[in-house]
């Protein structure tokens, strides 16, 4: 049989760009701003947090660090055109996710009323250690531009390529500069959108006009001390606390989850917290969803007991979500690729869930 790409043109993906005024220029340099990424301007790869502070943390932080889960490069240009070259040491397959989410790149168009999908720079369908391609717009004038890091592959360099008589200058500043942090599960990192941009914390930052730090860690993110002590010393305006998932059990979760909070609260007294419980596709019922743990129900207990709890000692700026609400809506067993993870209608129920709580805590964030 033909390659379908041969048969339709619109599912061909062009890892190569014949363009002749194309001028390449680094993201590490002004007048590109990065955002969600760690020291980028020094660090040799893009990093989401201090190496020392992953490696003290587990072998899974440390390998999933270089991953670059909630990056995001602005910049304004009249380019006619926008191209990307990546170098990557390798890039992430798995068969339950596209691999335009692990290891591509999506443009969105910024405006002053919020910013709008464009296109995709689609990694070639083969592994590989970096790639090229080009988006095409249908008029030269200036626009402000988001391009979204992947969700699972590591990304040595990222090179923008321009028109060489064309214009480049910063791009959109967020209303609320200071970062949201995200802590949680492979579901925090962004397992299994379809591209970068629509992971939830994507929906959440365009909705908001928020920046963002994205510390999901499949499989590895478990309250540590060290990410706690971390995370608890950095500059931000809202904690999203959503680990439950990667804990060894409840009990391993009664032990770090309030810990790790007064940690916070030490630090940062009026730090707005929003505690989410582990979303839920179905009732907690095991011969339903083999995959959902038996104790569900125990975690969503002791993340609730730590909300009761900072209520109790007179806290207002604790916040509580329901996992069950998180795919509120019909057919919510059709939010997720495995009964597990969610998949982009999973996401956008996600976000539409979180964002009036967000909101809420960002806006006390100006009073």
């Amino acid at each position: 049989m033909k390659n379908v790409a041969d048969i339709d043109k619109n599912l061909k993906v062009q890892s190569s760009i014949d363009k002749k005024d194309v001028v390449f220029l680094d993201v590490r340099e002004e007048p590109f701003q990065v955002y969600g990424l760690y020291d980028y301007k020094k660090e040799p790869q893009f990093l989401r947090m201090p190496k020392p502070v992953a490696e003290a943390t587990s072998d899974g932080v440390r390998d999933l660090n270089f991953c670059t889960a909630g990056g995001r490069v602005r910049f304004s240009t009249d380019s006619s055109y926008v191209a990307i070259k990546t170098e990557m040491p390798y890039q992430c397959l798995m068969g339950h996710m596209a691999l335009a989410g692990s290891a591509g790149f999506d443009l969105y168009v910024d405006g002053e009323l919020g910013s709008s999908y464009y296109k995709t720079f689609f990694p070639p369908s083969s592994e590989g250690h970096g790639y090229e391609a080009v988006i095409e717009f249908p008029d030269r004038k200036m626009r402000q531009l988001t391009i979204n890091f992947p969700l699972y592959s590591p990304v040595d360099n990222l090179y923008i390529g321009l028109q060489d008589s064309a214009a480049v200058g910063e791009g959109k500043r967020y209303r609320f500069e200071k970062l949201v942090l995200f802590y949680g599960s492979s579901i925090t990192q962004g397992a299994c959108a379809s591209r970068p941009g629509i992971c939830y914390q994507g929906y959440l930052s365009r909705h908001l006009d928020t920046d963002y730090i994205n510390l999901g860690f499949s499989g590895s993110a478990a309250g540590e001390d060290a990410i706690a002590d971390y995370m608890a010393g950095l500059d931000i305006s809202v904690f999203v606390c959503d680990y439950d998932h990667n804990a060894l059990n409840a009990e391993h979760l009664k032990k770090t989850h309030e810990k790790m909070f007064l940690k916070f609260r030490e630090k940062s007294p009026e730090l707005p917290i929003i505690f989410v419980t582990a979303p839920t596709f179905v009732e907690n019922d095991p011969n339903l969803l083999p995959n959902l743990s038996n104790d569900w129900s125990a975690r969503r207990d002791v993340i609730y007991r730590t909300y009761q709890n900072a209520k109790c000692r007179g806290d207002k700026n604790v916040y509580f979500i329901d996992g069950w609400s998180l795919y509120q809506g019909p057919d919510r067993d059709s939010c997720s690729v495995d009964g597990l993870h969610p998949n982009d209608l999973g996401f956008f129920r996600m976000a539409e869930a979180m964002e009036p709580v967000l909101r809420i805590a960002l806006e006390s964030t100006l009073k």
